[in-house]
């Protein structure tokens, strides 16, 4: 199996280190549009229209399957790009969603949801939480959060002062906390210690990991050949996927 991998830049890494840890597929490719990072301030046509862009570049890879691993993407491109394939393509908005339930069966729960701005206001999350009767939901957009994420600050007082800034006007503690933006996992740590480690996490990659053992037939291997691309800075992904992921020397190309 041959799988790809679309972000609008390096944030969806985390949802690759969870996918070659579980040890699915023989060959990944991850493509990156580093060149017009971030998806998450930009209008939603041109969203689509980049993130058709993508897929051309994918349908040349031959891949069995791709997943969307931006949560912008997935919620305003997802649809546009599926009607323009005949491969699988699974977004991170449903896995997430369903990962939810599996963990949060109070519907009464007080639900968080941290996302950009564009997919907190295509209200993706929201509306499929409020039609499965989950009635508590607060969702906000820590903008600020991806760019510390870029400068590789996972913690410190300059996280610590940026985290009070967006959760201060929050009086309890979530029960569950979904984290809907790749970028956001590599705080998962910092964020459930605001919170004093009560609230219940959800990550992205591992929600579609658990989604993709559903959707087909899976396998053990050994080994998995990963290529990267990107659309800009193929040397700052390269950086940034081995900081990130512990990576040996794979094979960074610029698209």
């Amino acid at each position: 199996m041959k799988l790809g991998i679309f972000d609008s830049g390096a944030g969806g890494l985390s949802v690759l280190k969870s996918i070659i840890e579980s040890r699915i597929f023989d060959s990944i490719i991850y493509y990156g549009d580093t060149a017009r990072l971030p998806y998450g301030t930009k209008d939603p046509q041109s969203i689509i229209n980049f993130s058709l862009e993508a897929l051309d570049f994918f349908n040349s890879q031959k891949i069995d399957m791709l997943v969307v691993a931006c949560n912008t993407a997935s919620a305003h491109a997802l649809k546009a790009m599926q009607s323009k394939s005949k491969i699988p393509i699974i977004g991170v908005i449903e896995p997430g969603i369903k990962a939810l339930q599996n963990k949060i069966t109070n519907q009464d729960a007080r639900i968080l949801i941290l996302a950009t701005k564009a997919t907190i206001q295509s209200g993706q999350y929201q509306d499929r939480l409020k039609a499965l009767g989950y009635k508590n939901l607060y969702a906000i957009a820590p903008s600020l959060f991806v760019p510390l994420v870029e400068e590789n600050i996972f913690d410190g007082k300059i996280l610590e002062e940026v985290m009070s800034f967006y959760f201060k006007p929050i009086d309890f503690i979530p029960d569950a906390i979904i984290l809907g933006c790749t970028h956001f996992p590599l705080l998962a740590n910092a964020i459930s210690q605001y919170f004093q480690n009560k609230s219940i996490l959800i990550h992205s990659g591992e929600a579609i990991v658990d989604f993709i053992k559903h959707k087909i037939p899976t396998q053990n291997t050994s080994t998995t050949t990963l290529k990267f691309f990107a659309s800009s800075d193929v040397e700052s992904l390269k950086k940034t996927a081995r900081k990130w992921l512990d990576l040996p020397n794979y094979s960074f190309l610029k698209t």
